[in-house]
């Protein structure tokens, strides 16, 4: 892509690549699932044009906002495409969402239709709905809903035929809202381009000079919901190749290589603790015969080294989030654990403090982005001119994120400036407390967090769980802690779960174990007698 410039409808809009493949390759899979299920790009374009003509017969014009609450599967992945097919704005909701999140997010869609399924949109009833006048059910049983319109799948069902759009859509058309986690305050819609998923993408599945590792022969595995730019990205990364996904409603580690060979997988995302929770599993005789071929590991702890060396597989990993493309990518099997990589081309960093200063090397700031392609980020906040406002200030988009670079160029996340925490006149990053916790073999996943000292500043809580088969007594991972961390950074509290509160997308919700705080199950070093202290230098 030449900077500057955005694709060309042909080659980054929705639309045009699901007509261009249909026609070039029409018998070849684009979807497989688990169970069995294929769809090809003949297939594909087929149903989504008799729903999109079946949207169309509702009402729904180019440039609407539509709902879509279900889960990851073939439905969910034609009733997604329909929607940009016929011109409009995907708009997918998380589906844990109920009660004032879901309110806020349908209020904030102003989206009139939903399609959803009939076990969650029955939580439509406990909320105000705005300006939602009805609801398609895709599947399960039609809820009662006062106030509401509620169809069956049929009104979705067409015979193919599609009315012309009021325009062509063009590369920097809303193809998507997808909404932010929402697990440091209410959640944002991200207004996302077809040009910002396509860099996005495209990014995903390629080194920082751009050269893609994926081919119309790889299959990527989607086991990231499609709310989540973790299965849209990997989703359209495929449709732009011409290759194909293996889709999955979620991850599961004891099922997941049968399902890598099932499906002959050839690439996937491991997030979060993905990585920690399948280098954990027993040996298996074998398991270095596999059609997976490149994992990208995100955050990259040392497990992701553990995972190559044990499986035989590339690794990368990256830097992304919803609002932006890739910016940051590492070399293939990088051996620096934490890093997030260097800048692709195409795109500038800066790290800055709360003036937009920019720090000097080494020292923590701001990761702020702008790209040379327009449109390869999000375009603001839906509904939210304040927040955008905010967050595109001076020019560069504002990640919320703290970070630092060493001298050879590599980046790395420190924290949301959210959930850093301060203690004894030190700024310590929750991230790195966890990558080292998690490095005890005992322990599956990890999360610290602020909590209130009778000193004032901050004590640091880990809540953890454990690896399957194995215990640990707190006072074990604070001496395998001492010697791995600074004095401050060991934590003073330890609580162990047998699971760590998460959204659908795995992401720990911090904010809930901080909320739950110091309960009588947790475990306190000092009560126990265990003081962490500054080592003295002699002379």
């Amino acid at each position: 892509m030449t900077a500057g410039r955005v694709p060309d409808r042909d080659t980054c809009v929705l639309r045009n690549l699901v007509d261009r493949h249909a026609a070039a390759t029409p018998d070849k899979p684009f979807a497989v699932t688990p169970e069995g299920a294929t769809i090809t790009y003949a297939g594909l374009r087929a149903r989504v044009r008799a729903m999109a003509g079946a949207l169309q017969r509702l009402g729904v014009a180019q440039g609407d906002h539509v709902l879509v609450w279900l889960p990851n599967g073939l439905d969910g992945l034609v009733t997604w495409f329909a929607i940009n097919y016929a011109g409009a704005v995907y708009v997918p909701i998380n589906t844990a969402y109920r009660g004032g999140i879901l309110e806020h997010v349908v209020r904030n869609s102003g989206a009139r239709l939903m399609i959803a399924h009939g076990q969650l949109a029955g939580r439509l009833a406990e909320i105000a709905t705005a300006a939602l006048t009805r609801v398609v059910v895709a599947a399960g049983d039609r809820p009662a809903l006062p106030g509401l319109e509620v169809l069956g799948a049929e009104a979705l069902a067409g015979d193919g035929a599609v009315a012309d759009l009021d325009r062509p859509v063009e590369p920097w058309d809303t193809q998507s809202i997808i909404y932010t986690s929402g697990t440091t305050g209410p959640s944002k819609g991200v207004l996302s381009s077809y040009a910002h998923l396509h860099a996005m993408g495209t990014s995903l599945a390629a080194d920082r000079e751009g050269r893609s590792f994926i081919g119309p022969d790889d299959r990527f595995m989607v086991n990231l919901p499609m709310f989540h730019v973790g299965g849209t990205a990997p989703t359209y990364a495929m449709l732009v190749a011409g290759g194909s996904i293996a889709l999955l409603e979620a991850f599961d580690t004891a099922s997941f290589w049968r399902t890598v060979e099932a499906t002959q997988t050839t690439v996937v995302i491991l997030l979060g603790v993905m990585a920690s929770f399948l280098v954990k599993e027993p040996v298996r005789p074998g398991e270095r015969q596999t059609p997976l071929r490149n994992a990208i590991v995100i955050p990259f702890a040392a497990e992701g080294i553990t995972f190559r060396e044990r499986f035989g597989v590339t690794t990368r990993t990256l830097f992304n989030m919803s609002e932006v493309s890739c910016p940051l990518i590492a070399d293939e099997n990088p051996t620096v654990v934490a890093t997030c990589g260097k800048p692709r081309r195409g795109v500038q960093l800066r790290l800055v403090d709360a003036h937009d200063v920019e720090v000097a090397q080494g020292e923590i700031g701001e990761l702020v982005i702008r790209t040379d392609q327009p449109w390869a980020l999000n375009h603001g906040y839906n509904g939210n001119p304040e927040a955008t406002a905010s967050a595109w200030r001076n020019g560069w988009f504002h990640t919320g994120d703290a970070f630092r670079v060493d001298g050879d160029g590599n980046y790395f996340f420190v924290d949301r400036f959210k959930d850093a925490i301060r203690r004894r006149g030190e700024n310590v990053s929750s991230f790195e407390v966890e990558l080292e916790v998690c490095a005890h073999p005992a322990v599956r996943e990890a999360a610290a967090v602020a909590v209130p000292s009778e000193f004032g500043e901050d004590e640091i809580l880990v809540a953890l769980s454990l690896a399957e088969g194995h215990t640990l007594d707190p006072a074990d991972l604070i001496a395998f802690l001492r010697p791995r961390m600074a004095h401050f950074m060991v934590p003073r509290y330890v609580r162990i779960l047998d699971d760590l509160p998460k959204t659908p997308t795995r992401k720990v919700e911090k904010y809930l174990v901080r909320q739950s705080g110091i309960t009588p199950d947790t475990w306190d070093r000092e009560k126990a007698g265990i003081a962490v202290r500054r080592e003295k230098l002699s002379g």
